[in-house]
């Protein structure tokens, strides 16, 4: 206790000789630009009425709450598991970046954005949206689908929240799965 009184009176003193300015000036921070929080190794799980819905996994996570429209970026991309009642994996989507409006309850996934559903269909995008208040996956870009023998292409998608029933707005092909990889093999498109 003796040797805290001099440390404690010495501090005093140093914020006593400080300026007030130098005590009370604030540093402008732009909530736009500068994360409020930085995750790392990230991996949560998210439930919803005490029931575990989402398993998020990803290096990096940067929360921008002071934002005009305040946002979640994951520039180096992330994995969400979504489960069933019985904790069963429904869905798996991954993506090379994301981000997400909280406000709007938006997602919006970039660059590489793989999905799995329960049925076992593989999809592939560059660009995916995930409204959380509407229910819906969403994408204006290219889309890939594998389902069981076919391979299904187009421009534009909208689906339901557990990617089974869906929709592509734009189809360009629709492909069974032998006949592509055979023409792959042998270097046709």
């Amino acid at each position: 206790m003796g040797k805290l009184l001099p440390i404690f009176a010495l501090t005093l003193a140093l914020l006593i000789g400080c300026t007030s300015t130098a005590i009370t000036e604030r540093t402008a921070v732009d909530g736009n630009t500068t994360p409020t929080m930085v995750t790392t190794d990230v991996n949560s799980f998210v439930s919803d009425s005490g029931v575990t819905r989402y398993h998020l996994t990803a290096p990096i996570w940067y929360m921008y709450d002071e934002a005009d429209e305040p946002f979640w970026h994951f520039p180096e991309g992330l994995t969400v598991e979504r489960y069933t009642d019985a904790m069963q994996v429904e869905s798996i989507v991954t993506a090379d970046t994301a981000r997400y409006m909280s406000r709007k309850k938006l997602w919006k996934l970039t660059g590489d954005v793989r999905m799995r559903n329960t049925d076992g269909d593989k999809f592939l995008t560059r660009e995916l949206y995930w409204d959380q208040n509407s229910h819906q996956v969403y994408s204006d870009s290219f889309i890939h689908i594998e389902r069981g023998q076919r391979i299904l292409e187009g421009y534009g998608f909208i689906s339901n929240e557990q990617i089974t029933s869906y929709t592509i707005r734009r189809p360009s092909g629709i492909i069974p799965t032998a006949e592509f990889e055979a023409n792959r093999q042998h270097g046709q498109p």
